[in-house]
């Protein structure tokens, strides 16, 4: 029950006040991504100098858990190398087949609180639309 009333007020945390919901100066890479099943649609931004991701943000419309999830992905590779984020993408999407370790989620911080969605097929494609979008714009 502490882990689920956690889990609520994260999700919660991230729709009513996200930090990085916003445009941003200079970004010289921009995707949008969209969820055709659900109709969740984001443009996510980000400005990479010298292989860090220096800043990021989105915008767009979708359900609580696209939002969230999006939030806490920049939070977490905002000021990380390209090849970082890439790697902690690896592990998001990993941890949502339920195929990662307690210590790999930990490195996900916030993000690992989606490791239930797992359990929710029909809320898979919500919680990973912002991480294939970003893992779309810097495949090279």
């Amino acid at each position: 029950m502490q882990q689920n009333t956690f889990y609520n007020e994260i999700l919660t945390d991230h729709n009513l006040h996200p930090v990085h919901k916003r445009e941003i100066e200079g970004a010289n890479y921009t995707l949008e991504g969209v969820n055709p099943s659900c109709g969740d649609d984001i443009v996510l931004s980000l400005r990479v100098e010298d292989g860090v991701i220096a800043d990021g943000a989105y915008t767009g419309d979708g359900c609580a858990i696209s939002q969230a999830s999006a939030d806490m992905m920049l939070d977490l590779v905002i000021g990380r190398s390209v090849d970082e984020a890439m790697r902690l993408k690896d592990i998001f999407l990993r941890m949502i087949k339920g195929e990662v370790t307690d210590e790999e989620r930990d490195e996900l911080e916030e993000a690992g609180i989606l490791s239930d969605i797992s359990h929710m097929p029909a809320r898979v494609k919500c919680a990973v639309l912002g991480w294939h979008t970003m893992e779309e714009m810097l495949k090279e």
